[in-house]
């Protein structure tokens, strides 16, 4: 399920261009259903070709499954057609990281003025943030390299991580609402309380499942998320000094 979900991953993201989505409210929505949606009927479309072209035996043996049926149906060249779509889709996908994720960064930058540098770019562009982004990517790409299975080496790096913050994320619903019960919210969640907390659980289960199977690394990515923590009040604290002053 870790990599099986990493499939699906992606659809968050849209959360991070969420200022810059017209009409917010319906848009943000409708964006996430009809993508996961896409997304999931691709996946099993995929997925119901791989098993009645090769089996399931011969999926397991293999490492590169889409390649491999392609091969078997229209040779050599279909096997290096499918591997350069492959490529290419990757790209894409990389793409789309960079330009969202660098937004979390600036988003980062103008609340907190220790990170006042991230939130600094042209017009636009969030140029530092994006900077950043790239030293921690290429820092993940040296780790994966020196590993011996560099893309699952990154996975489990990430993948407790990622489901460490949703998990985060869920419950900070429950903290606002109770904080901020009063704020005209631009979307309401539905079947509140149920929802959240089905999401919460499935996060928990899959934290844990994910650093059942990464281990140590995956504890590291953890860890890293929870050093934020002491960054975070030594920063509100810093700035609640300078304000007083």
């Amino acid at each position: 399920m870790v990599f099986v979900l990493l499939s699906y991953g992606g659809w968050n993201e849209e959360a991070y261009v969420s200022a810059e989505v017209r009409d917010a409210r319906r848009n943000i929505v409708r964006g996430l259903i009809w993508s996961i949606g896409i997304i999931t009927t691709v996946y099993l479309l995929v997925n119901l070709a791989l098993i009645r072209g090769l089996g399931l035996a011969q999926m397991a043996e293999s490492q590169a499954v889409v390649a491999d049926l392609m091969r078997l149906n229209m040779g050599e060249k279909g096997a290096v057609l499918t591997s350069c779509l492959v490529a290419i889709t990757t790209f894409c996908s990389l793409n789309a990281s960079i330009l969202t994720g660098a937004r979390a960064n600036y988003a980062l930058g103008r609340d907190f003025s220790i990170f006042a540098f991230l939130g600094r770019g042209y017009e636009s562009t969030p140029a530092n943030a994006l900077i950043v982004e790239g030293a921690i990517a290429l820092a993940l790409v040296m780790l994966g390299t020196f590993a011996r299975k560099g893309f699952e080496t990154m996975v489990e790096y990430t993948a407790p991580a990622f489901w460490f913050f949703f998990l985060l994320s869920g419950i900070s619903l429950f903290v606002l609402r109770k904080r901020e019960p009063d704020v005209n919210r631009s979307f309401k969640v539905p079947l509140y309380p149920l929802t959240p907390l089905a999401f919460c659980g499935i996060c928990i289960y899959m934290l844990q499942a994910s650093l059942v199977y990464t281990g140590a690394g995956g504890l590291l990515g953890v860890i890293v998320v929870l050093l934020g923590l002491p960054l975070l009040w030594w920063t509100r604290k810093k700035e609640g000094v300078i304000g007083n002053r």
